[in-house]
C-alpha cells in the first residue's frame, strides 16, 4: 500500500470528530509531517479558525495578508520556509467541488518535501474536505470552528438551508455570499444540478429575525419538493407561492428569482417573481438585465407564473443582487447607486465568481461606514462557459 492510500484510507476510516488526530497520526507516519493544523473559514469569509476541542480559544487568522489565506484565496498551495529551523511550512486548500472550506497546513523537513510530495498532500486535503462534508451530520466541531461569534437563531436555520457558498464544474462557477453573516434574515440563494441543467433560485423574504427565517425555509422547500417532483420551472413557483400563500394569506410574501439553464446550448428559463436584481457582464461591460416582473410568491392565492426565455453565452457573468444592497446609505445618507455597484462589478472581473461576492460586500461596507447594517445584502455570481463543443474527427 502506497502512503497516500495509507493516509486516505485513514482519514475514510475515523470518526466523524476524530478527522483532525487523524490526518495528524497518517501525515506524521507515512509524510513525517513535524506539524498538522487544520482551519476552518468562517461564515463571514474573513478569518480562518483553527480547529479545536474547545471553539474560541485560537486566535484566528485572517484571510487577507497571511500565508494559509494566499492558499486560500487563490485555491493553489502556498509553501513558506522557516529561516530558523529551516523547515517549510506547506498550506493546502481545502475545497470540495468548488465550495471552500479552509486550510491544511503541514510542516515537514525541507528534504521531505517535493512536487510529488506537495500534489499527494493537496490530494489529502481534498479527501479531508470530504470527509468534512460528510462529518458535518453527525458532529457539531467543525461548525463550531466556522463561527467567529454566536450565529443569531435565525442566521443559524438560514445557514443550515444553503447549499454552499460556491460550486464549480465546467460548465459553470458559483459564488454567493450572505451579510451580517452572523445576523441574516431572509436572504437566501439555492442551486441544484443534473446532467442537463443548473436550477438556481434567489430569494429575499420580508421580515426580520425568527420570521424571516421561517418563511424563507417554507418558500425554499417548497420551492425544492417541486423541482425533485420534476416540475416545470413556473409550475415549481406556482407551487411555493400556494404553500407561502396557505400558510400566509398574504401577510407575507417573498421576492424570487428562479433560473434554469440548459448546459449544452445556454438556452435560459427565468421567473421573476418580484426577484433581486440581475446583471451581466459580457464582454467587459456592465449592464443591468430587465425582465418580466411577477408578483412575489405568497402574495396572493393562485398567482399564475410564466416562465421567460433567456440565453447565455460562454464568457458571461451574471450577478443577483438583494434590495439589502441597493437600500444601504453611507454615514452621510447617500444610498448605493446603481452606477457604484457598476463600477464594483466592473473592478472585479478579474477574479474568480468565489471571490466576487465578498468582494462587492466590502465595497458596500466601506461605502456604510460604522454604521451597522439594518437589512440582509446578497450577492451571487455566476461565470458560464457552457459545455465546449468536440469535434469527432475521422479515424
Amino acid at each position: 500500500m502506497d502512503r497516500f492510500t495509507a493516509a486516505e484510507r485513514a482519514l475514510r476510516k475515523a470518526a466523524p470528530h476524530a478527522l483532525l488526530e487523524a490526518v495528524q497520526d497518517a501525515l506524521a507516519a507515512h509524510y513525517a509531517a513535524i506539524s498538522v493544523d487544520l482551519l476552518m473559514a468562517d461564515y463571514a469569509m474573513t478569518i480562518l479558525q483553527p480547529v479545536s476541542e474547545l471553539p474560541y480559544t485560537v486566535e484566528p487568522i485572517p484571510v487577507h495578508h497571511s500565508s494559509p489565506g494566499r492558499a486560500f484565496g487563490a485555491q493553489q498551495p502556498y509553501v513558506e520556509k522557516d529561516n530558523r529551523t529551516g523547515r517549510l511550512l506547506s498550506h493546502l486548500p481545502i475545497s470540495v467541488r468548488g465550495d471552500r472550506i479552509g486550510v491544511l497546513s503541514v510542516t515537514l523537513a525541507q528534504e521531505n518535501y517535493n512536487a510529488e510530495t506537495e500534489q499527494e498532500l493537496w490530494d489529502i486535503a481534498g479527501v479531508l474536505g470530504h470527509e468534512i462534508v460528510v462529518s458535518e451530520r453527525d458532529t457539531d466541531i467543525y461548525l463550531q470552528a466556522r463561527r467567529a461569534n454566536r450565529l443569531t437563531l435565525a442566521a443559524e436555520m438560514q445557514w443550515q438551508l444553503l447549499p454552499g457558498r460556491s460550486c464549480s464544474r465546467p460548465e459553470y462557477d458559483i459564488g454567493a455570499q450572505l451579510e451580517p453573516a452572523y445576523a441574516i434574515h431572509g436572504d437566501n440563494f439555492d442551486w441544484s444540478t443534473s446532467a442537463d441543467s443548473l436550477t438556481l433560485v434567489v430569494t429575499n423574504g420580508m421580515g426580520e429575525g425568527i420570521e424571516a427565517a421561517l418563511l424563507t425555509n417554507l418558500a425554499v422547500n417548497a420551492l425544492r419538493n417541486a423541482r425533485r417532483a420534476g416540475l416545470s420551472l413556473a409550475d415549481q413557483a406556482c407551487l411555493a407561492d400556494q404553500a407561502v400563500y396557505g400558510h400566509y394569506q398574504g401577510h407575507a410574501h417573498l421576492s424570487t428569482l428562479l433560473l434554469r439553464f440548459d448546459l449544452d446550448t445556454g438556452a435560459t428559463e427565468i421567473v421573476d417573481a418580484g426577484s433581486p436584481k440581475m446583471w451581466r457582464l459580457r464582454q467587459g461591460r456592465v449592464e443591468q438585465i430587465n425582465l418580466e416582473a411577477q408578483l412575489p410568491l405568497g402574495m396572493f392565492e393562485d398567482t399564475p407564473y410564466r416562465a421567460e426565455p433567456f440565453r447565455v453565452e460562454p464568457g458571461d457573468r451574471l450577478v443577483f443582487v438583494s434590495d439589502g444592497v441597493y437600500d444601504v446609505a453611507s454615514p452621510a445618507g447617500e444610498r448605493y447607486s446603481e452606477k457604484a455597484l457598476t463600477r464594483a462589478l466592473t473592478s472585479t472581473r478579474l477574479l474568480p465568481a468565489s471571490q466576487v461576492p465578498r468582494a462587492v460586500l466590502q465595497e458596500l461596507a466601506g461605502h456604510r461606514g460604522p454604521i451597522d447594517a439594518d437589512d440582509d445584502a446578497m450577492v451571487v455570481c455566476l461565470d458560464w462557459r457552457g459545455r465546449q463543443e468536440t469535434s469527432c474527427m475521422p479515424g
